[in-house]
């Protein structure tokens, strides 16, 4: 399906002179004339316009749990279209597929998560959480409680909301001030915040960050804490051992809600439907999107305490919140057919028990790469970590976010499409892929690294900034 040379040149013209995609340099795209144009894909390959074929280790944006090209999924869409294609919940009103996922995100998540708020994005499930736990503590008697506690690093969005309770520096940077009430401790990155240290230490001392926090804020003034299982766009920043259930415990200690951010780690990622489940722990709220629907239409939730809905249920009056979209019926049927898929192949348990090991196996051989500082994995998410000097954390130039985005366009030029977090390159292959796939991942980074070598060198003998 490649585009003919004109064909090509118009939509690289039209993109730069009408698109403004997102998180991208416009200067660097007008000097670049245009976009990679995607023209199609299928199982764990994309396709540009010039017929290069990419093995995408990056499910899209962590979400493609499925894969590309299900044809149920667009047969599910249609049929949906047809019969009801859209309609709201504001009218004391539901859609059949609306209710049943919601039932289904409840049976998935047990426990007391038995209610669902439907978003559209990651970002309006964020958005919807902060709402709804700052109005519980309203209704609770207690409004004092407003203060949400995040991490450094922290990625929950772009919204302002978004912005605001993460704590990521550049994003921080453009556009404030932000929405007061947040507060940012120590994110448990132990190859950058705590080389060399014992992973106990550490994860005692990381999580003890929020204790602290919360005492000198004092607990009458905060309202949750907010985390991501595993830090997906931080740089899959995985915590040490024991870190999770002692942040629970300080959260329970205090009365304070706590927040499992699975835009990233839900529906299988981790091999277990959910990341908290791997850890092990008991959120009272959880945002959910991308895996839930696999990408193949926008859809995000938010699971809900019973004790929470319990309060907004003895209140009375209307919650004043909600999106043209929450609960689209036909984004609800694409996200049931989606889980339908995942359990009908097995896909969580498969990560679980078979890729996930195989991918930590096969990565092992890039460990002991000279540019190679750490490689570290959880189900299907992977991080290498590209270091100047071999048993260091230090970075090339002195700085950074130099070299990763060098290994990544090389890697990219090879054929797999990859993410650069700073100098962190990060994976998140869809669940259905193959041994021999994996093993495509690894082998094209190797080459992109070795390949990279010269350029990798100049920075080394640039002088630090």
């Amino acid at each position: 399906m490649t585009a003919n040379v004109s064909d090509l040149a118009t939509l690289r013209r039209l993109d730069v002179e009408h698109h403004l995609p997102a998180h991208q340099d416009y200067r660097l795209l007008l000097e670049m004339g245009g976009n990679r144009i995607i023209t199609h894909a299928e199982g764990c390959r994309i396709f540009d316009a010039e017929g290069h074929s990419l093995l995408d280790a990056m499910a899209g944006l962590w979400c493609v749990q499925v894969g590309y090209g299900r044809k149920e999924l667009a047969v599910t869409a249609y049929e949906q279209m047809l019969q009801l294609a859209y309609y709201n919940t504001f009218f004391k009103t539901a859609s059949v597929p609306t209710v049943r996922l919601a039932a289904k995100l409840a049976e998935l998540l047990g426990g007391e998560l038995q209610h669902v708020f439907f978003n559209n994005s990651g970002s309006e499930a964020i958005d919807t959480i902060i709402r709804i736990v700052r109005y519980y503590w309203q209704i609770k008697g207690q409004p004092g409680r407003s203060v949400i506690i995040s991490r450094n690093n922290a990625y929950h969005g772009s919204t302002i909301g978004g912005v605001s309770v993460g704590g990521m520096e550049a994003m921080r940077k453009q556009g404030g001030p932000w929405a007061p009430g947040f507060e940012h401790v120590v994110q448990p990155y132990s190859f950058n915040e705590g080389f060399g240290e014992d992973l106990q230490a550490f994860a005692e001392r990381t999580a003890n960050a929020v204790e602290e926090c919360i005492l000198r804020l004092g607990p009458e003034n905060v309202a949750a804490f907010i985390g991501e299982p595993v830090q997906g766009a931080g740089g899959v920043i995985i915590p040490p051992d024991g870190y999770w259930p002692r942040v629970e415990a300080i959260c329970r200690k205090y009365g304070i809600l706590l927040i499992s951010d699975e835009v990233i780690c839900g529906f299988g990622r981790l091999g277990r439907w959910f990341g908290f489940q791997h850890y092990g722990v008991t959120p009272d709220l959880v945002s959910m999107a991308k895996g839930l629907s696999s990408g193949y239409l926008p859809i995000s939730a938010v699971g809900v305490s019973r004790e929470i809905v319990a309060a907004l249920r003895s209140a009375g009056g209307m919650f004043v919140h909600g999106y043209t979209y929450s609960g689209h019926p036909t984004a609800a049927a694409v996200a049931l057919k989606n889980i339908e898929i995942i359990e009908r192949e097995n896909l969580v348990q498969r990560t679980a028990e078979d890729t996930a090991p195989y991918l930590a196996r096969s990565l092992r051989r890039l460990a002991s790469h000279p540019r190679v500082g750490e490689v570290r994995s959880i189900g299907l998410l992977a991080a290498i970590e590209i270091t100047s000097r071999k048993g260091t954390n230090e970075r090339f130039g002195g700085a950074e976010g130099k070299a990763g985005p060098i290994v990544r366009d090389q890697c990219i030029k090879n054929g797999l499409m990859v993410r650069a977090i700073r100098d962190t390159l990060v994976m998140s292959p869809p669940l259905i892929i193959s041994h021999e796939e994996l093993d495509e991942v690894v082998a094209l980074i190797e080459r992109s690294l070795d390949q990279v070598e010269p350029q990798l060198l100049k920075l080394e003998a640039a002088p630090a900034p």
